[in-house]
């Protein structure tokens, strides 16, 4: 059998610091191309469940232990990351502690998720679908025919 050509499949996690007031979200400045502000995730190993390579993706780049709340989505648009097409599961999570900028972080801080810096990929677009969940309950409307590009 000849093996299809597939998106790279990749996992980002909103962490939500539980010990903070306003539980103000964790993002990290990216220390690789393409540079800007992102949330903490990165591509899955052979043989890792997604739950697994979020909670070590959000530990190597944040030094936090998190607790996966909720599957907020999937995101597979293919201009979503300039380097190839990517599929990312979305995940929210809960923290508490110090955040450290380590591994693909150069640096990290604390957000109002509200008002977030200029995001990296299609991370804005996460936000948003984040914060509608944040405020209503519910997880955002799928897309199922429009292609989106923020």
């Amino acid at each position: 059998m000849v093996r299809p050509v597939t998106p790279l499949l990749t996992v980002d996690v909103i962490i939500e610091m539980a010990d903070r007031p306003g539980r103000p979200v964790v993002l990290i400045e990216r220390r690789n191309p393409p540079p800007g502000w992102a949330l903490p995730g990165g591509f899955v190993d052979v043989g890792e469940t997604l739950e697994a390579a979020a909670v070590r993706e959000a530990r190597e780049e944040t030094s936090l232990d998190v607790e996966l709340k909720v599957l907020l989505g999937n995101y597979s648009d293919p201009a979503r990351d300039t380097r190839g097409h990517t599929v990312s599961a979305v995940y929210i999570a809960e923290a508490i502690g110090e955040p450290l900028a380590a591994d693909d972080a150069k640096d990290l801080g604390l957000f109002d998720p509200e008002h977030c810096p200029q995001l990296a990929f299609d991370h804005c677009r996460i936000m948003t679908d984040y914060l509608h969940y944040r405020g209503q309950g519910v997880l955002p409307p799928l897309r199922n025919k429009e292609k989106i590009s923020d």
